[in-house]
């Protein structure tokens, strides 16, 4: 008894140890989370409340979220946000598997150079990008796209300097700009359905239609779910396109609530109305995130 009891003090020991090993690893990304993200967003919840300034600030209440709920300009930045997203994210959903689809089917170093050449724009810098758009969307006729429509007897547009075509290039930005990292997600989760599936359509003479239908979709139901929340979390929270290709111009017909969040706080120094903006922006982000799950995710096994 007196060695077992020894042997259980012995192990509670390592235990221990081995659990102050665990803390002091984890320590540094506990120290990084809560410099930058849990310190930033406990300190706009506070600004949110106050006339902020860098002297000195002053309690105003719940004056500057009335000063966001009566913002013509947050209200059509919202519905631009919104426009956004719903054109663009279930297309970029659609193209990843389109294109996960068709990798699927070709030899694995094959599969691993598309899927690089695909994730190679995600890790290029967002202003070079941005710069090779601008030079696409070029309104004189030396434009890319102007050529192209050029081809076919369509005159030069403006396209980031019209009201009325400016959202359309950055959506069109969007659906052919990089969608590397959601097809390395959806190869890996088609590479993950059981080959049993498929072998048992065979035997009942499935289509390749039925075999879509009815194993694949269902199969990815998870990943689809993923990266739809995630998309639309991104979307929600897309800055740079806007900033760099129209900074939110003309009209604000590109006014996304990121550019108008940014723009409140460093353009026009109203930092109250910018941290209440950005924690409206959260709320709303948040109530999409439950309804997804909600309604999209009731069948979805993990």
């Amino acid at each position: 008894m007196a060695r077992e009891a020894s042997t259980i003090k012995t192990r509670n020991r390592l235990n221990r140890g081995d659990g102050g090993w665990a803390y002091a690893f984890i320590a540094v990304a506990l120290v990084v989370y809560a410099m930058f993200t849990a310190y930033p967003v406990i300190s706009a919840f506070i600004i949110s409340f106050q006339n902020y300034q860098p002297l000195g600030s002053t309690y105003v209440g719940f004056e500057n979220y009335e000063n966001v709920f009566k913002s013509a300009l947050f209200w059509k930045a919202m519905g631009n946000t919104v426009i956004y997203t719903l054109l663009t994210v279930p297309v970029a959903l659609l193209l990843s598997f389109g294109v996960a689809i068709l990798i699927m089917p070709l030899r694995k170093w094959m599969q691993t150079s598309f899927k690089a050449i695909y994730y190679l724009p995600a890790v290029a810098s967002g202003v070079a990008l941005s710069v090779v758009w601008l030079w696409i969307f070029d309104p004189m006729q030396g434009g890319i796209l102007n050529q192209l429509l050029g081809a076919f007897g369509i005159p030069s547009q403006n396209w980031l300097g019209s009201s009325s075509t400016s959202m359309f290039s950055l959506v069109l930005m969007s659906w052919l700009s990089s969608h590397g990292t959601s097809i390395i997600i959806y190869v890996a989760a088609l590479l993950g359905i059981d080959n049993s599936y498929y072998e048992a359509a065979d035997i009942d003479g499935a289509s390749f239609l039925q075999k879509m239908w009815h194993i694949v979709i269902p199969c990815l139901k998870p990943t689809t779910l993923f990266l739809l929340v995630t998309g639309v979390i991104g979307s929600f929270q897309v800055f740079q396109n806007a900033y760099l290709m129209t900074g939110g111009g003309p009209d604000h017909s590109t006014t996304m609530v990121g550019l108008l969040i940014f723009d409140t706080a460093f353009k026009y120094f109203e930092f109250g109305d910018a941290a209440a903006q950005s924690l409206v922006l959260a709320l709303v982000i948040a109530i999409m995130a439950f309804v997804q799950f909600k309604f999209l995710g009731k069948d979805v096994e993990y």
